[in-house]
């Protein structure tokens, strides 16, 4: 099992989970759900007090990494598998190379 803590504008909004390669969660924090002030991070993962549960791993972030050469080059430089997504995203958190 895998966890990432997404961040939205610099303030934390839940935690992505990977339990396996065909089961994924994602919830909300607590303080971050009951802020009215604080939007979704995506129109497909509304403010929810339930996690979100999916088969792959949630389109909007997926949406986040890098493609073709650019996303060949990332996984070269940081030695990571290009089919493994959630290493990928990973990465480019601990680089700060995600903004929302």
């Amino acid at each position: 099992m895998r966890e990432l803590k997404i961040f939205c504008n610099h303030i934390y909004a839940g935690l992505l989970t990977e339990h396996s390669k065909q089961e994924y969660t994602f919830c909300y924090d607590d303080g971050y759900f009951i802020n009215p002030s604080l939007p979704a991070i995506s129109l497909t993962l509304p403010k929810s007090h339930q996690s979100y549960t999916s088969q792959y791993l949630f389109p909007f972030f997926t949406n986040l990494l890098p493609e073709g050469a650019n996303k060949k080059i990332f996984c070269r430089l940081c030695k990571i598998n290009e089919e493994d997504y959630f290493s990928i995203l990973s990465a480019l958190e601990r680089k700060d190379m995600l903004r929302s």
